[in-house]
């Protein structure tokens, strides 16, 4: 039977699906083949669907369907249409099946509809991903099951019927589904339907290539959100899991992606996810925001926080200069908190380090001119005559050690602010 073939030049519209099962939340290993559907629909002006597939009722996860929408819909891939929903879809296989039973390519048996697999012939298959040519000997391939006893049917059958009614080509997923190819073809030709282009992405690992994990770093989409990353630092790092754009950049918009993406140029080879990478990237993100469009992302983020909301409103008029200095120190939206609040629970201060705070209070409330360079000259006094080091001001004037340029954060917050605070440590 003629393939279809996947080339942007066919008349056919081209239609790409990410078809994941509501197991579990989202996870970022996810994200990379629903992006690359994604390009490849728009680059070539087609259609890219969300199909969730729930046949498997016992690994059916409550809330799992609306994580997968909900963080599609924050990472920006805007799928077309209403999701299909493969659970409200059951009487369709049926009809289906009871045709290959039929046709005799199937047969009932212990209350299940099987596959008749043909004992001779050979399945060969070219994958878009590095070109590789596949074969398989049907004798090697056992009959299977499309319909089980319960009435739903399994991935083979399901997907094979999706696939060809939402005429989706190429079929973008992932490595682990080779070994289950000549199934869906074997499928694909029994049903005399055209056999799509297949493009199995190869594994993402962790740093030790190992099978990713939590422990890599890797987790659900919703973590990464609550964390503070940018849905556009996690669409741009995991395009270049196994993929190099032409012009060799590393940061790329969207636009860039789709005008780039091609599946020829995805490597064949497994890719390693680097949760340091995506770390410095994000900050990358960050620090190329514009400080209104910085200052949306925080509000947004710290919407549900009173203590963060309050400060940023607090300091209406300092905010921007506030959020330009955090800025250069945040590797996430979660890291401005740190970086500008004092810590919910107070630390103890020593003798020693009340000594040193009236010192501050006395040689700062007496500084005439409020810039970061006067300031910075009363700290390195206050340091070298108490043979002290910057972190134990910085606990003193901010409650922690690190954090934000300390002379310029307290010319931004200002004299009276700053002077305020240190006396009530005196």
């Amino acid at each position: 039977m003629k393939s279809l073939g996947y080339n942007a030049s066919d008349m056919m519209k081209v239609r790409t699906r990410f078809a994941p099962s509501p197991t579990g939340l989202m996870h970022i290993g996810g994200v990379r083949t629903a992006l690359y559907a994604f390009l490849v629909a728009k680059k070539n002006k087609g259609v890219f669907s969300l199909r969730i597939e729930d046949t498997d009722r016992k690994r059916f996860v409550p809330g799992a369907t609306e994580d997968i929408i909900k963080s599609l819909k924050w990472l920006g891939l805007a799928f077309d249409g209403e999701p299909i929903v493969q659970s409200e879809r059951e009487d369709l296989y049926k009809k289906y099946a009871k045709e290959l039973v039929k046709e005799g390519s199937a047969y009932e048996s212990e209350g299940a509809i099987w596959f008749k697999v043909p004992q001779e012939g050979k399945i060969q298959h070219t994958d878009l991903i590095g070109n590789r040519k596949i074969e398989f000997d049907n004798r090697a391939e056992k009959d299977f099951v499309i319909l089980k006893s319960d009435g739903f049917p399994t991935y083979h059958l399901a997907h094979v019927v999706d696939d060809h009614l939402m005429e989706i080509n190429p079929v973008i997923r992932g490595d682990e589904w080779i070994s289950s190819t000549p199934k869906h073809i074997l499928l694909f030709k029994a049903f005399d339907w055209e056999v799509p282009s297949y493009a199995h992405l190869p594994l993402i690992l962790g740093t030790d290539k190992s099978k990713l994990s939590k422990r890599h770093g890797a987790r659900s989409v919703s973590e990464f959100r609550k964390e503070g990353y940018l849905p556009k630092t996690i669409l741009n790092y995991m395009a270049l899991l196994g993929w190099s754009p032409p012009s060799g950049k590393e940061i790329l918009t969207i636009d860039e992606m789709v005008k780039d993406f091609d599946l020829k140029d995805v490597h064949d080879t497994p890719a390693i996810f680097d949760i340091k990478k995506l770390e410095w990237m994000n900050g990358v993100y960050i620090r190329n925001l514009s400080e209104g469009d910085l200052k949306k992302e925080l509000i947004e983020y710290y919407k549900d926080d009173k203590l963060a909301i309050s400060f940023i409103n607090e300091n209406s008029i300092t905010i921007d200069m506030i959020i330009g200095l955090a800025r250069t120190r945040m590797k996430t939206l979660k890291d401005f908190k740190d970086l500008i609040l004092q810590p919910e629970t107070p630390p103890q201060y020593s003798d020693k380090e009340k000594e040193i705070a009236r010192e501050l209070h006395g040689q700062l409330s007496s500084t005439k001119l409020w810039k970061s360079e006067n300031i910075l000259v009363v700290l390195k006094n206050i340091m070298e005559k108490e043979k002290v080091r910057m972190p134990i001001i910085y606990k003193i004037l901010t409650g922690r050690e690190t954090g934000l340029p300390l002379p310029q954060s307290l010319e931004i917050l200002g004299k009276d602010r700053v002077c305020a605070k240190l006396k009530k440590l005196v």
